[in-house]
C-alpha cells in the first residue's frame, strides 16, 4: 500500500478518521488535545496547512536567504527557499514512502526561527543571549511551532503555538537534542540544538520513543532537502546576481579558493583532492553552465542545470537507500536516509562555491558588522526599557516572566520574529540613524 490516507472508524468520536500507513495512534497526537475538526483530512495535512498559513511563514518573505532581498526582483528569500526546499523533501519523502504532509510541514518549518539578517543575525543573536543559554535557529523554529505562534492555547491559559502532531515536530527537529545533550561529532562538541532549557518539556514530549539523538527518516529527508535547495539555488543566485560564472573554475586561483572554502566550511576532514574531484565531476556534466550571459537562452539553461542537479542528488539518495531498507513504506525510526559520500562532497562543493564568491567576499564584512551592531542595540534598547517597545504578545509575555532571564529571552524572541527591513526600521525609531554602509 503507498503512503495515501486511509479511513478508519474512531469508536469514541462516533466518527470516521484518516489513518496513514506507517505511523501509530501516537504520531499523531498533540501537544494540547484538540477535538477533531474534519474527517476528509488527516491530522498530518492538517500540520501543513497550519504552517502555510502561520504568520512566521510569511515573515520569511522579507528575510536574507543569502542575497539580501532588497538587491533586485530575482534572489531567493527565506521564503521562497522554504517552498523550494518543501517541493524537493516531498517529493524524495514519497519515493521513500514517509507521509508527503509531515516531510512538508518540516521543510516549511525548518527556517521559521531564523532572525534577521541571515546566519549573520543568528551570530549576533547568540552572542547577547550567551548568559541564557545563547540563540540557535532551529531550537527557535522549536520555540515558534509550540510557543509563539499563535494558534492554540491550552486549557490553563499557557500559548501552544501551531500545536503540530508529535510526528511533524519530531521531523521539524534538525538537531534533536538540547544544549546540554549535544554529541560530540570528529572530536568536537557541535554548538547546534534543537531546544532552549524552558522548551524541554514539549521537546521531551514529542521525543518520546525517539532513539536517543537519531533523527527519523522525516527529518533526515528534510535536512537532505534543504542542503540540496541552497547549494543549487544559492549558485544560481549568485551567477545572476554577477557575483561570478561558473567557467571561473578553469581559474587555477579561483579553483583553489572554492576547494579551500569548501574544506574550511563544510568538508574539514576530507582530502582536497576528492573535493576537487567532485567538482570536476560535475563540470562533466551535460548540463554545466560556464557563462550566463542574462539571454533568455541561458537563464533556461541555467535553471535546467539547478533543476537536474536536484533530481541528480535526490536520485542517489533514494536508490541508495532503497538499495540498504527495501521497497517498504520508510517512516519515523525504521530506516536511515543513506546519501552517497560522492553526492555529500558534490553538494558541498556548490555551498563552497557561493561562500567563495559571495558571502565570505571582503566588501560584505563590513555589512555584516552593520548587521550585527544593529541588533546588539536592538536587544540592548529594548531589555531596558521593558515592555514600552515590544509587540502586544511579547509585552504579555515579559510582564509573565519571572526572572531577568526569562525577560531577556522574550527581548531575543522579539527581535527574532523581525524582517530585515523591520530590524533597521525598529533600530531607527528607537535608537537613530542607521549606521554607515546603509
Amino acid at each position: 500500500m503507498g503512503t495515501e490516507a486511509i479511513l478508519g472508524h474512531d469508536e469514541t468520536a462516533h466518527d470516521f478518521v484518516l489513518a496513514i500507513p506507517g505511523y501509530a495512534e501516537a504520531d499523531s497526537a498533540r501537544w494540547v488535545e484538540e477535538p477533531r475538526k474534519s474527517n476528509y483530512r488527516s491530522d498530518f495535512e492538517r500540520d501543513r496547512a497550519r504552517v502555510l498559513h502561520s504568520s512566521a511563514l510569511r515573515r520569511l518573505g522579507a528575510k536574507t536567504q543569502v542575497v539580501a532581498p532588497d538587491t533586485d526582483d530575482f534572489v531567493r528569500t527565506r521564503l521562497t527557499h522554504s517552498l523550494e526546499v518543501a517541493q524537493v523533501g516531498r517529493e524524495l519523502g514519497r519515493s521513500l514512502g514517509c507521509d508527503p504532509d509531515v516531510v512538508d510541514t518540516a521543510c516549511l518549518s525548518h527556517d521559521l526561527g531564523h532572525p534577521p539578517f541571515g546566519h549573520n543575525g543568528e551570530s549576533a543573536l547568540n552572542e547577547v543571549a550567551h548568559t541564557i543559554g545563547g540563540f540557535e535557529g532551529n531550537a527557535q523554529t522549536l520555540r515558534l511551532l509550540t510557543r509563539l505562534e499563535p494558534k492554540v492555547l491550552a486549557e490553563d491559559g499557557r500559548p501552544a503555538g501551531l500545536n503540530l502532531t508529535r510526528a511533524s515536530l519530531d521531523a521539524a527537529s534538525k538537531y534533536p537534542w538540547s544544549a546540554v545533550d549535544a554529541p560530540v561529532i570528529h572530536g568536537h562538541r557541535t554548538s547546534k540544538f534543537g531546544a532552549y532549557e524552558d522548551d524541554l518539556p514539549v521537546f521531551e514530549w514529542l521525543r518520546e520513543g525517539a532513539p536517543g539523538n537519531r533523527s527519523c527518516i522525516e527529518a533526515q529527508v528534510m535536512d537532505l532537502a534543504d542542503d540540496i535547495s541552497y547549494s543549487v539555488h544559492d549558485v544560481e543566485d549568485a551567477i545572476v546576481a554577477g557575483h561570478f560564472q561558473l567557467k571561473w573554475m578553469e581559474n587555477p586561483d579561483h579553483r583553489a579558493r572554492v576547494v579551500g572554502y569548501t574544506k574550511q566550511w563544510y568538508l574539514p576532514h576530507n582530502d582536497p583532492a576528492e573535493i576537487d574531484a567532485a567538482l570536476a565531476r560535475l563540470e562533466a556534466t551535460k548540463v554545466w553552465v560556464r557563462e550566463a550571459d542574462g539571454s533568455r537562452k541561458s537563464m533556461a539553461a541555467l535553471k535546467d542545470m539547478t533543476s537536474q542537479l536536484i533530481g541528480r542528488f535526490c536520485q542517489s539518495a533514494m536508490e541508495t537507500t532503497r538499495a540498504h531498507f527495501g521497497p517498504a513504506n520508510l517512516t519515523r525510526y525504521d530506516a536511515e536516509l543513506m546519501v552517497p559520500e560522492d553526492t555529500v562532497t558534490e553538494i558541498a562543493v556548490l555551498k563552497g562555491l557561493a561562500t567563495t564568491f559571495v558571502i565570505s567576499t571582503d566588501h560584505r564584512q563590513p555589512v555584516y558588522e552593520r548587521q550585527r551592531e544593529v541588533l546588539h542595540a536592538l536587544v540592548g534598547v529594548l531589555n531596558a526599557t521593558g515592555d514600552r517597545h515590544l509587540e502586544p504578545m511579547f509585552a504579555a509575555d515579559w510582564r509573565d516572566a519571572v526572572d531577568d532571564g526569562a525577560r531577556l529571552r522574550v527581548v531575543i524572541d522579539q527581535v527574532a520574529s523581525l524582517t530585515d527591513v523591520s530590524a533597521l526600521a525598529m533600530y531607527e525609531r528607537l535608537v537613530g540613524s542607521l549606521p554607515s554602509l546603509w
